[in-house]
């Protein structure tokens, strides 16, 4: 399959996602508190931290989807780009922004080919989204527009478990749906990201924790993220079968 016809792909995808979004929030607020966004997985807090204090940096919110990242950074004090190849998710992403005074600039773009110069931003947040693109291609944008010194977190589905590969594919659960093209980073992307980013640092979240995918929330799922806690400090090597990654890129300093 073309570039281009993955990226249509992409794009109807997403609007169609978008489209069933809409109807909902046409009868709930688009207001929000920090928490519901920084709070909603266990990993998007502490790689949020690993932005460091983004008052007055300029920062791209790298597939922004609905909007909820651009809205906490701009909150934050940082100068908000937000872009996105989805217009249904443009669209959300706007009116999230306006209910909630934030100020964001929005950009229809493709994450392979950034429409912004070199050397633009201080900081790049992305969740969930490297993973639909071309790694050696994304790494080198990410890497051009990133000015010297600049820091880069994303949040990504990670696919090396075997057991959760075939749990992916073979068992239902809320909220599976995903695009045909894209699949879970493996090790050979990780490597790949290296190549422009030599220092990148990789955290993995959920290991028995990833249980909550399919519990309720409750004193089983404590235990399992006391365990997890645990676990991945000790033995590292255990990251390689968590269900998400985070990724902290840096541009060298010139």
């Amino acid at each position: 399959m073309s570039a281009t016809d993955r990226q249509t792909n992409e794009q109807l995808f997403h609007d169609r996602q978008a489209l069933l979004r809409a109807a909902w929030f046409a009868h709930h607020s688009l207001r929000f508190a920090d928490s519901v966004y920084l709070d909603h997985e266990t990993w998007i807090r502490p790689a949020f931290a690993r932005l460091g204090d983004v008052r007055g940096k300029c920062v791209l919110d790298f597939g922004c989807g609905h909007g909820m990242a651009a809205v906490v950074l701009s909150r934050a004090g940082a100068r908000v780009t937000a872009f996105d190849l989805s217009l249904g998710y443009l669209t959300e992403a706007r009116r999230r922004a306006d209910a909630n005074d934030a100020m964001v600039n929005f950009v229809q773009a493709d994450g392979e080919r950034l429409p912004f110069a070199n050397a633009t931003f201080d900081r790049i947040w992305g969740n969930a989204v490297l993973h639909h693109l071309d790694m050696t291609i994304a790494a080198n944008e990410l890497h051009r527009v990133l000015r010297p010194g600049g820091i880069a977190v994303f949040c990504e589905p990670w696919g090396e478990n075997p057991f959760l590969r075939w749990a992916r594919g073979q068992l239902p659960y809320a909220g599976k749906e995903r695009t045909r093209d894209e699949q879970p980073l493996r090790s050979e992307h990780v490597r790949q990201l290296r190549q422009v980013f030599p220092n990148l640092e990789i955290q993995g979240y959920q290991l028995l924790s990833m249980a909550r995918r399919v519990l309720r929330p409750g004193r089983v799922i404590s235990l399992f993220d006391r365990a997890d806690a645990a676990l991945l400090t000790q033995l590292p090597i255990l990251q390689r079968f968590c269900r998400y990654v985070v990724l902290i890129l840096q541009r060298a300093e010139l």
